[in-house]
């Protein structure tokens, strides 16, 4: 290991400085390196004026030639930087492979791509270009201050506490790149001077300058590649843009590419789908379908709002669990939490936060894409107390009550309230009830409060029907600031009610829960009592810095699960000889 390490430090040039940040090993010569290197450029040129892997297809085909051939691939690495310890990893896989195979005497081939597709480096060239624009050339740079980023800032966004100061996380770029915030200094770091640096404002240099120093990285270490089938991707080459045309068109003759909408992760600084590869943070997050309940302000309307007094204005809530409507007791809104009235397309008004709405606005919930008609600001502490009227509850009326711990990051903003079958909202409705305080410090008056007790709508086994009256007396929830134990408590509840549980109310009545979410959800939605809604699962910052939403856009798409084409990919596989670990 010593020695390997060593030698890396010999050929990257690192020797002298190694030395001088007095490093000590016992090596006193590289004498033995040296000669080793040696053996090494006298075999790689032998191999390179000998075209030793450079395979073509056999001229006759004799008996044993259709088992003399072996080939060997590598996912394409991306050109928006220098190949590292990883790639290395994974490509010396393959590497041992091959030469393993040649020992034995077969056709072995290894060809070799570079991966130059995609927003990665439009994104790294955008930036410089904007550090230009922003900070001159070369560009000055402010000194850094300590950020949040975004993730640790949604965490501590939705908290009761809001005064602590939140925690420094690194996110993936950071712990990629060290503490280097700006793309100039993350240049900089590869030993690039400004001029040079200048030049990869244009996307077009990024494809003339890291896939020949990949090459040349590869040819150092040996790879038994065929460079006469080396290529990059995009439509730079030619031939390679060819073959995707030609790809593409082949499977649309034979019906395996649909055209339609559909909700997908989208960038709208960028104006189009975000995939991973396109993100600087959030790889693997996906769209989270939610149904929005429509909980309409009964008049009169609240001060804020009195303007639009005549007019049908909802509370939406976003809830993964549409079957539990039948238990509504309240509504729950955070007090210093910024809300939004905004018109959508059938001329309601819906009420949420902003990062929502303009989630709908891509949804085709509103009237024109991507616009928000805004026609009140306000906090939640202006809607407490307000009455609604909530569909399938067996209350006539219930109210917006005050809920600290609501996060603004996700969902609306608004929180429907089952305390029969969700502990945080049995919790927090019993301190309310429990506490004249309490309600006096956020106007809530006893007629919003006292009369709404846990309504039975599920029967869960060993649980009862009111299982997380149940389980907060079972885990001894003291309040709804008792985190580790209301998190006890929904573990249990919301395994077993989802799994086991049978709802006991309503036309699915005897039904188990999990087979009715859909057919409730439905009946909701033909009903106007609620609009399907779908927003990132968690939050997803794109390459290019922006916050991604979930948008309803026109795409071309493979339905790789359809069943047709996978029984044929299964029966392909089955010829194949294929080594699963």
């Amino acid at each position: 290991m010593l020695r390997h390490a060593l030698w890396i430090l010999r050929t990257k040039g690192l020797i002298w400085s190694a030395r001088n940040m007095s490093i000590t090993t016992t090596v006193s010569s590289f004498a033995k390196l040296d000669k080793m290197r040696d053996i090494e450029r006298r075999a790689q040129a032998r191999w390179e004026s000998e075209k030793v892997f450079e395979v073509d297809a056999p001229k006759t085909k004799g008996p044993h030639d259709e088992n003399e051939k072996y080939f060997a691939t590598f996912p394409f690495p991306y050109m928006n930087g220098k190949l590292h310890l990883g790639h290395t990893f994974t490509i010396l896989k393959a590497e041992f492979a091959v030469g393993y195979e040649r020992l034995k005497g077969k056709h072995c081939l290894f060809p070799f791509g570079f991966h130059c597709t995609g927003m990665p480096i439009k994104a790294c060239a955008d930036k410089l270009n904007r550090e230009m624009k922003d900070y001159g050339y070369p560009p000055v740079f402010p000194v850094d201050t300590e950020e949040t980023t975004a993730d640790n800032a949604n965490e501590i966004s939705g908290g009761a506490d809001l005064t602590k100061k939140p925690k420094k996380v690194k996110s993936k770029v950071a712990a990629k790149g060290g503490d280097l915030k700006y793309q100039w200094n993350i240049m900089k770091m590869l030993g690039l001077s400004d001029e040079e640096i200048k030049r990869f404002s244009v996307t077009s240099y990024w494809l003339e300058y890291f896939p020949p120093q990949a090459m040349s990285d590869l040819r150092a270490l040996g790879v038994k590649v065929d460079w006469r089938r080396s290529f990059i991707t995009t439509d730079a080459n030619p031939f390679f843009d060819s073959f995707v045309r030609w790809h593409l068109g082949t499977l649309y003759n034979h019906n395996k590419i649909k055209f339609g909408k559909r909700h997908t992760i989208y960038c709208i600084k960028d104006g189009q789908p975000c995939m991973d590869h396109d993100r600087q943070s959030g790889e693997g997050v996906g769209p989270q379908e939610y149904t929005l309940i429509k909980m309409r302000i009964m008049e009169p309307y609240p001060e804020k709002l009195k303007h639009l007094t005549g007019q049908p204005v909802f509370l939406v809530a976003a809830t993964l669990r549409p079957e539990t409507m039948y238990g509504q007791t309240n509504c729950w809104v955070r007090p210093d939490m910024e809300y939004i009235a905004f018109r959508v397309a059938n001329n309601e008004i819906f009420v949420s936060v902003k990062r929502a709405a303009l989630n709908m606005a891509y949804q085709a919930i509103t009237a024109n894409e991507g616009e928000i008609d805004v026609v009140a600001t306000f906090t939640g502490q202006d809607i407490i107390g307000v009455p609604l009227k909530a569909p399938l509850t067996s209350y006539d009326v219930i109210y917006t009550l005050p809920m600290l711990t609501i996060k603004e990051d996700k969902g609306t903003g608004v929180v429907t309230s089952v305390p029969s079958d969700a502990p945080d909202d049995y919790a927090a409705l019993r301190d309310l009830q429990k506490k004249e305080a309490l309600r006096k410090k956020f106007s809530v008056t006893d007629e919003m409060v006292l009369p709404f007790q846990p309504v039975p709508i599920i029967e869960v086994p060993d649980m009862g029907n009111l299982s997380a009256v149940r389980a907060c007396e079972e885990f001894q929830v003291a309040s709804q600031n008792d985190a580790v134990n209301l998190t006890l408590a929904k573990e249990k509840t919301y395994l077993k009610g989802f799994y086991e549980g049978v709802l006991i109310v309503g036309p699915c009545k005897g039904q188990k829960v999990q087979a009715v979410k859909k057919v409730v959800q439905k009946l909701m939605v033909d009903n106007n009592e609620a609009v399907l809604y779908q927003e990132p699962e968690k939050t997803i910052i794109s390459r290019s810095g922006d916050r991604c939403i979930v948008a309803l856009c026109d795409q071309w798409y493979i339905e790789y699960g359809e069943e047709t084409w996978r029984n044929l990919t299964t029966g392909c596989l089955k010829g194949l000889e294929t080594y699963v670990i």
